[in-house]
């Protein structure tokens, strides 16, 4: 072999050599961090094997809780790539674009043009196996609250489970306050914590979201109107912090695919994006 010729072949080994090192460093392995309602653990597992399945050196690491908590952490400076919060109010006050009066701290989160309404839920009042308190709607809670004979769990004010089941109260002009020193309330800070006192049947019932009842195989006994409390949206964002936006807008698409439409149906969301 003459010395072009291996001047050739070394070139190419080199040439192959980065092209195979450009292909490893394409290929690393990512972990995507999706911080999510509480209210969403169940269908969002589920999910996360299939989008893994179809995405190898895609790892999903989810972190669930009150949209209230997942935002403080995203607003003090935890790393999160994709946000779902059960409310638009939490993710309203990271967007820039939200109305000042809700954003009032003018943060600067949301990667614009991401932000979608991707699911709708229903505000449940769910009771223990058996139903010993004989609750059959809204309105026989308001008078077993009124007459002081039931107790009620429920979600903190900074939860949007809670919020939500203020709205009910403002609907039929309850008294929080009143109701909590009468002893007729408790409270979970997220959903899922609601939802566990309804199944220990430690309290008469809950008012808690419609999936959730679904997932602990829980009684519905009425659902809330929108004059009552309102649309239940879960809207969904890639976030402007995030190290891998391709991948993240990615899995965002996902979610509106109807293989995750079909998870999300069966457990009771709508989604929001047809």
């Amino acid at each position: 072999m003459n010395k072009l010729m291996k001047s050739i072949l070394c070139l190419l080994c080199v040439l192959a050599l980065c092209i195979g090192a450009g292909a490893a460093e394409t290929a690393k392995p990512v972990e995507l961090i999706v911080f999510a309602a509480a209210s969403m653990t169940e269908t969002l597992t589920e999910l996360k094997a299939v989008y893994e399945a179809e995405h190898p050196g895609v790892t999903i690491v989810y972190n669930f809780d009150s949209s209230g908590t997942l935002k403080t952490q995203i607003e003090n400076g935890a790393e999160c790539d994709v946000f779902i919060s059960a409310a638009p109010k939490q993710m309203n006050q990271l967007d820039k674009e939200a109305d000042p009066a809700v954003n009032t701290a003018g943060l600067d989160f949301v990667l614009q043009g991401t932000r979608i309404n991707l699911l709708e839920n229903k505000v449940a009042l769910a009771v223990p196996e058996g139903n010993p308190k004989g609750i059959d709607s809204y309105d026989a809670l308001v008078q077993g609250l009124k007459d002081g004979n039931l107790l009620l769990a429920m979600g903190n004010s900074d939860v949007p489970v809670g919020q939500y089941t203020q709205k009910i109260f403002a609907f039929f002009g309850l008294d929080e306050e009143a109701l909590a020193k009468s002893g007729v309330l408790t409270y979970g800070s997220n959903v899922k914590e609601v939802t566990t006192q309804v199944s220990e049947a430690a309290v008469d019932c809950g008012i808690i979201y419609a999936t959730d009842a679904f997932s602990a195989s829980l009684t519905v006994v009425d659902t809330a109107t929108k004059d009552m409390c309102g649309q239940v949206i879960y809207p969904a964002a890639v976030l402007n912090i995030t190290k891998h936006e391709d991948i993240a807008r990615d899995f965002l698409a996902f979610l509106t695919s109807e293989t995750a439409d079909a998870v999300f149906r069966a457990v009771g969301f709508s989604p929001m994006h047809e």
